[in-house]
């Protein structure tokens, strides 16, 4: 049986919003989907958790922590694996507000590779003091071995973007070390040429290290190495009996709540995902399309298969976007 998943992130619109911003969208395909689709799971999340509903449901993940995907980024970036606890390093902008400090979506930051180099290297001493073994991915993604730092509770950065820090950053009762070293980090980056040359020209300074996704074994499975090739921005594997696609182009508009590019984006989904699917549905070229839709905190999974399409009595309706 020929079956696909689609995973999509902040597919689903925000509750307060819903029914304007549904009201707006001529998605015909993916009305009859969900009108004839069966709902096989259903997930919510805390307010305050470690990561986003799909980062959770894709890699398996049961504790309030963020994912174990160090490893599998690693892996997706080509580097080598290596034993140890390993974190993910992020490069970053915090936004200083009238009283705290908000972390800003790091897909804004548009630092290049010759940049993040030069900022890495400025910083690689203060690792190699603290005996840390720190490791240059591209320039989103850095990793560091921290086998003493390995019960920190983390968050995932699009989990604390637009927010107040102070919840979010590393904790545990090693987290004075992290904090100490990163304010080492800090200082260092606060004059440095680069960063004076980016608030010259309007760009955002790189002013933080956002740290999360401790894994300690190499070994990981499909849904984390998909989330890994998601975030690196690598190909995944040939097209499988079993296909899963995550399609993350909607994240960084809900972040910032531009909701016209969102209705947009959602429209070009439409032609370049739904409606195919459907067509495929029907010829039965594939036989089940499930579709995992989320927002920040709730997730769904709906099973279409080629056997419901034909339930001609139910009429199309986006209004399980809302539900």
């Amino acid at each position: 049986m020929l079956s696909k998943t689609l995973v999509l992130p902040f597919a689903r619109p925000p509750q307060a919003l819903a029914r304007d911003m549904l009201s707006q969208l001529a998605l015909p395909a993916l009305a009859k989907l969900l009108a004839r689709a069966r709902r096989e799971e259903h997930h919510e999340i805390e307010t305050f958790d470690a990561c986003l509903p799909h980062e959770r449901w894709l890699c398996g993940h049961q504790t309030d922590n963020s994912p174990p995907i160090a490893h599998a980024l690693m892996d997706a970036l080509g580097l080598p694996l290596q034993s140890g606890s390993w974190f993910v390093l992020q490069p970053v902008h915090l936004h200083i507000a009238r009283d705290h400090l908000v972390l800003t979506d790091y897909r804004r930051l548009f630092i290049d590779n010759d940049e993040a180099q030069s900022l890495f290297e400025a910083i690689r001493p203060l690792f190699n003091e603290q005996s840390l073994e720190i490791v240059y991915g591209n320039a989103q993604y850095w990793f560091v071995r921290a086998d003493a730092w390995s019960a920190l509770r983390t968050c995932t950065p699009d989990t604390g973007c637009g927010h107040n820090i102070d919840v979010w950053q590393p904790s545990g009762h090693t987290s004075r070390d992290w904090r100490r070293l990163h304010n080492e980090v800090q200082m260092v980056w606060h004059q440095h040429p680069l960063n004076l040359a980016r608030e010259s020209r309007g760009d955002l300074r790189v002013n933080a290290l956002w740290m999360w996704g401790m894994s300690s074994s190499a070994v990981f499975d499909r849904g984390t190495r998909l989330l890994a090739e998601s975030l690196a921005h690598t190909q995944p594997d040939a097209l499988t009996e079993t296909d899963w696609q995550l399609i993350d182009t909607l994240t960084p508009l809900a972040l910032a709540e531009d909701w016209s590019a969102w209705l947009a984006q959602m429209q070009q989904l439409e032609a370049e995902q739904f409606a195919p699917s459907l067509a495929q549905l029907s010829t039965g070229a594939l036989h089940e399309l499930r579709l995992v839709l989320s927002d920040g905190q709730r997730l769904d999974v709906w099973s279409a298969r080629r056997t419901g399409m034909r339930k001609f009595w139910l009429p199309p309706s986006l209004s399980r976007l809302a539900s």
